[in-house]
């Protein structure tokens, strides 16, 4: 992001402070939009092979905290990376733009907080209704992030809602043609 800005301490102040934006935007997008799309695969998948809504709920809840893990893991790997590739290339310690633990917590936090919604709409009371009204609200919320995600990054909202719907809409398709067709509970 430097190559783009004049030198200078001021604009290298603010490409830092662009670069640390970025990486939280980045890690919470990510995290919330996983979060939402794999659980929701998961749950879907699952309540189309025939389960019940309690077995549906303990595949969801493994793999909420499985994700979460996951994601922390992956983040915290990767952001290493990046703060030891910036420390290498001469970068003064105090101006790395790469924080390891605060990328990991705020993806694993927003995985959580993503892959709960999935959750809720899968095992509420509408049981007779629960795979439309997981899709539903997988949509919405998708559609939200994806807003929120070009509002906070000043990018095209239309470009931002379409990409995030269009993943969850065949996520959760495959993942339900799966279960249709394995048709099978594997708890029982």
């Amino acid at each position: 992001m430097e190559l783009f800005l004049q030198d200078g301490p001021m604009n290298q102040s603010v490409s830092r402070e662009l670069e640390k934006k970025l990486n939280w935007l980045r890690a919470s997008v990510l995290g919330a939009n996983d979060g939402i799309v794999s659980i929701a695969g998961v749950v879907v998948g699952v309540a189309a092979a025939g389960a019940s809504a309690g077995d549906v709920l303990i595949a969801g809840v493994a793999a909420l905290v499985a994700g979460a893990v996951s994601m922390a893991g992956g983040e915290y790997t990767s952001v290493s990376a990046q703060k030891d590739t910036e420390l290498a290339h001469g970068r003064d310690p105090h101006h790395v733009t790469a924080h390891p633990w605060a990328a990991a917590l705020s993806s694993m936090a927003a995985f959580t907080a993503g892959g709960i919604l999935p959750l809720i709409a899968i095992t509420g009371p509408w049981q007779e209704v629960r795979t439309p009204a997981t899709f539903a609200s997988v949509v919405l919320a998708l559609a939200i992030t994806g807003w929120w995600a070009a509002k906070v990054g000043k990018g095209s909202k239309r470009k931002s809602i379409s990409r995030n719907v269009a993943v969850s809409v065949l996520t959760m398709s495959l993942a339900y043609a799966v279960g249709a067709v394995l048709g099978v509970t594997v708890f029982a």
